[in-house]
């Protein structure tokens, strides 16, 4: 079902979405260019992952990105983002930190880079901090299960989350941690690696959207996705086929091998600025 362009999306009208069985759609974005693209599409949600370091970086590690870098990029996905609600990962800190840190990050990022809700990874260990911004006015997207701050703690590298599920056996759990982060005052709730078995039950335990990226699907009320990884814009997808929406690495590919080409064989670059040939007449202004 596709969205309106033109309606500002609002966290009420995400949960009506849930109550009429409508799933909302949530896509990553770490640059002006692709958020901009995704809010014309019509996603609900644009969110800037903390994820940006390791997969657009290049960084080793998700826990290795600062506060400060994450704000310079929700500023650019900012200007990019009308319509949809802006989400924006806390990186690996603030909310460890304690109540009063999570509170002065939030602000920050609602006061210098304007997003719509923050995103807590881990939320579930802290109730209060969720509390604690929820009470400043500032929405809270809470995440929980195998996250890429929390993996360690099921005993799961982070290189390896992608493909991991939560226990069936930790279902009560789960849901009991969905109910402690809903009355916490939480808008929403970001699964990860929910499984077809906790996931429904998580669904059907709050009143709140529950979306999911990695071990998610359609037993969810949204999924959410990096905006790279849908359209294959991955180095390591030049030399293979994808199954993702696009290839974009290797359309990139090609076209920069053409770029390269032109260039070297001495002819304009296509999008240049268009120059006449050799010995045309140009016309010129009149001189004073």
């Amino acid at each position: 079902m596709s969205r309106s362009t033109e309606t500002k999306v609002t966290i009420p009208a995400l949960q009506a979405m849930k109550a009429r069985g409508e799933k909302s759609v949530c896509i990553v974005a770490w640059d002006y260019q692709l958020a901009r693209i995704a809010d014309r599409v019509g996603v609900d949600i644009v969110s800037v992952g903390d994820t940006v370091g390791v997969n657009l970086w290049g960084q080793p590690h998700p826990l290795e990105i600062t506060f400060d870098e994450v704000l310079v990029v929700a500023k650019a996905v900012r200007r990019g983002v009308q319509r949809a609600l802006l989400s924006c990962d806390f990186p690996f800190g603030p909310l460890q930190q304690g109540a009063a840190s999570a509170v002065d990050a939030a602000i920050r990022l609602v006061k210098e880079a304007g997003v719509d809700l923050v995103k807590l990874d881990g939320a579930a260990d802290f109730p209060e901090a969720v509390e604690a911004v929820t009470r400043a006015g500032i929405p809270v997207f809470a995440q929980f299960g195998i996250t890429p701050q929390t993996a360690l703690k099921y005993g799961i590298e982070y290189s390896a989350a992608s493909a991991a599920q939560v226990p069936d056996e930790m279902l009560g759990e789960l849901v009991a941690e969905a109910k402690r982060l809903e009355s916490a005052g939480a808008v929403a709730l970001n699964f990860t690696n929910s499984g077809p078995v906790v996931g429904p039950a998580v669904v059907d335990a709050v009143a709140i959207p529950v979306l999911g990226g990695f071990g998610g699907g359609p037993w969810l009320d949204g999924r959410i996705r990096l905006g790279t990884a849908a359209i294959g814009y991955n180095a390591a997808h030049v030399d293979r086929e994808v199954d993702t929406y696009a290839n974009v690495a290797r359309i990139a590919f090609d076209a920069l091998t053409e770029c390269a080409a032109d260039i070297r064989g001495g002819r304009q670059i296509r999008g240049g600025i268009k120059v006449p040939p050799a010995g045309a007449v140009q016309d010129r202004a009149p001189q004073n």
